[in-house]
């Protein structure tokens, strides 16, 4: 079979491998779609893991082989994988840390090498220790569908980990797929969003799945604000007391939004969904006390930042943490996303063949305003 091979940074090979061999208690899939992720741009670009490897995680296809002891699952059915399946039983997972669990760790699909993902090659194959993880496609979704549930996953298990309620006001720092993803998700739970990002085609998209206001912060802090989606007679007036100061001249400045709409009370809650710490620290400063900080992209180690520690212990402003999917929820997670009622198909704008995943992984590595969620489809 044909794989995309990762040896060493920045170096990708089409290959030919053998065909994975399922065991008894496994099966073999064969690839349809799969979503290029941040995770393993961060892998391939910066060279973090050793080679060889068959990367590609976010996956979907049809099983066309099955071991004698698998049960629930036949040959052709159309299925989601999830790479990553916690053991239920171990300290960590008693406490709901699943991403913490050493089983969790390991990684469950392969195509050749060290596990890493494998859907960046024509057939993978899904161990016993994962098949919990495995979601049936309906016919009438795509593959590309299934490949979403797992990065829906993720953002989901986030939110969870948010006290929020109703009407309440959420900054969402970043409109890529995983901002987007956020927005649509928090609006269907009632809750208002403040999305922000610099490229318009994204703040577009914000907007129609829902956010409250869609903005470019950078540019409001120099100019009027041209993305907002609400009108200033929309937003109510501040009071005289409150959190913050009114932004100023600037009437369209993020600090000015957010009081307004928040009626100077600050924000409930920030989702950073991009690695920018100036955002992380903007955010934290415009959240009201109480009120929480939730770091999503910030995954390379060894980055420092610097966050004043007394807006967590005075102000009670919660910093927390979401890595990865949460198993317990995948059901939840696919009938939100094969019914559509999150519709990811608005998020795939590009999709590649397998020999030009080099160019699929230089294209999501790099923002731009055609392109947001990126698929190689073997």
């Amino acid at each position: 079979m044909r794989a995309m091979v990762y040896r060493g940074r920045n170096d990708l090979r089409l290959e030919t491998l053998p065909v994975p061999r399922n065991r008894s208690d496994e099966i073999l899939v064969k690839v349809g779609a799969c979503g290029v992720c941040p995770t393993d741009i961060k892998k391939i670009k910066f060279g973090t893991v050793p080679p060889p490897r068959v990367f590609g995680h976010e996956t979907a296809g049809t099983i066309v082989r099955k071991g004698a002891r698998v049960r629930g699952f036949e040959v052709g059915d159309r299925v989601a994988l999830h790479h990553h399946v916690p053991c239920l039983e171990c300290h960590a997972c008693r406490h709901r840390s699943f991403s913490q669990c050493p089983q969790y760790k390991r990684t469950g699909v392969t195509a050749g090498f060290e596990p890493a993902g494998g859907g960046y090659a024509e057939y993978a194959r899904v161990m016993h220790f994962v098949l919990p993880g495995v979601v049936r496609i309906p016919a009438r979704n795509t593959f590309a569908e299934g490949a979403m549930q797992e990065p829906v996953n993720t953002v989901l298990k986030a939110i969870k980990r948010l006290n929020l309620i109703p009407d309440d006001v959420v900054l969402v720092a970043g409109q890529g797929p995983i901002g987007l993803i956020f927005t649509r998700l928090l609006a269907l739970r009632g809750v208002r969003v403040i999305a922000t990002d610099l490229l318009a085609p994204r703040l577009e998209l914000a907007r129609k799945w829902g956010a409250a206001i869609a903005m470019n912060p950078h540019q409001n802090r120099s100019s009027r604000h041209k993305e907002a989606q609400t009108s200033s007679e929309n937003i109510p007036e501040p009071p005289h007391v409150g959190c913050y100061k009114s932004g100023g001249g600037n009437p369209r400045s993020l600090e000015d939004v957010v009081y307004r709409l928040t009626r100077g009370r600050g924000l409930d809650a920030a989702v950073i969904a991009v690695p920018s710490d100036e955002a992380a620290i903007e955010a934290q400063a415009l959240l009201r006390g109480g009120g929480q900080l939730l770091l999503f992209a910030h995954t390379r180690r060894g980055d420092h930042a610097k966050l004043d520690l007394s807006n967590v212990c005075v102000d009670e402003k919660d910093l927390i943490g979401s890595y990865s999917a949460d198993f317990t929820i995948q059901n939840e997670v696919a009938r939100i996303v094969l019914s559509r009622k999150l519709d990811i198909r608005a998020l795939v704008t590009h999709e590649f063949p397998l020999e030009k995943t080099s160019e699929a992984v230089d294209l999501a590595a790099r923002p731009h305003p055609g392109a947001l969620k990126v698929m190689v489809c073997p």
